[in-house]
């Protein structure tokens, strides 16, 4: 499996490169043109409204990319809560050609994972002592997964799936195309069992049918449970002690702010919210020569 998370170097190294040949190409002609490649210098990198910082290890790995000869020195950390506003929370020294070529991609990871960290840190937040995990989901922007799932983690969150080959999963379109829920468990318990695969599998569930289903079959780890009201769940979860007290629920479906206070029964062990990383503001944040 290729694990193509920000725990992996490589994989970071990956996206960078893939960043920053989008943003120069052939090169940054107008730092070239204006100011040529030798001139040195310094830059503060401002965050200007509250946040979760988050993007600073990013930030340093594109330094890094960019020109190993720069001097970056951050005084806060990933996960750091940034309260007192405007604030410089780091400094970059060295070729400014070098320093302008890495500010847009750094930028736009600081300012996106900020965004997210901070999100995901207010619904970590209602979930303290719950007993309940908020997971994100893969509602990402395409080829930003990596710094979006990083910053959900930064913020407290706990990472879904990072792709279709690292769990199964099986949602409602499979469910569908298999002929029903038991033949796509079935289906899944056979494949399984010739590949010799063990990973965690999943299966969505929408009706109390299939998770009837779901609970009795052996293949299952974890049933996610989609768009249902608190007092539909509490059932579920009786149930669930009662037929199958080892297996995870999750839900998810329409979860915010303002209603996941409804969704801590006892018993559920993660919810997961697509809004931590579709429905978020940048977090404003600049880099400025001095």
């Amino acid at each position: 499996m290729l694990d193509r998370s920000f725990h992996n170097p490589a994989a970071i190294e990956a996206f960078i490169s893939l960043a920053i040949n989008e943003d120069i190409g052939t090169g940054d002609i107008t730092t070239i043109s204006s100011i040529g490649n030798n001139q040195m210098g310094i830059a503060h990198c401002l965050v200007k409204e509250p946040c979760t910082l988050a993007g600073v290890a990013m930030a340093i790995e594109i330094c890094k990319y960019v020109d190993a000869s720069l001097n970056v020195k951050f005084t806060y950390t990933d996960g750091a809560v940034i309260e007192n506003t405007p604030l410089c929370v780091g400094v970059i020294e060295g070729r400014l050609s070098s320093i302008l070529k890495a500010e847009r991609v750094l930028l736009n990871c600081m300012q996106r994972m900020s965004g997210i960290a901070t999100q995901t840190k207010k619904f970590v937040g209602l979930a303290k002592n719950t007993g309940t995990a908020i997971y994100d989901t893969r509602k990402t922007t395409p080829n930003f997964r990596l710094p979006e799932k990083w910053a959900v983690a930064i913020g407290g969150g706990v990472n879904h799936r990072f792709g279709l080959d690292d769990q199964i999963l099986i949602k409602d379109n499979h469910i569908k195309a298999a002929g029903g829920i038991k033949a796509a468990l079935d289906n899944c318990l056979d494949y399984c069992s010739q590949q010799n695969i063990k990973i965690p599998v999943i299966v969505e569930v929408q009706q109390e049918a299939e998770y009837t289903i779901a609970l009795a079959h052996k293949v299952v780890d974890r049933i996610l449970v989609d768009n249902h009201d608190p007092e539909k769940l509490e059932n579920y979860l009786r149930q669930r002690d009662t037929v199958a007290p080892k297996k995870k629920i999750e839900i998810s479906g329409g979860i915010t702010l303002e209603n996941i206070g409804s969704y801590f029964i006892q018993g559920v062990d993660c919810i997961s919210v697509g809004a931590l990383t579709h429905h978020v503001a940048s977090t404003d944040i600049s880099l400025k020569v001095q």
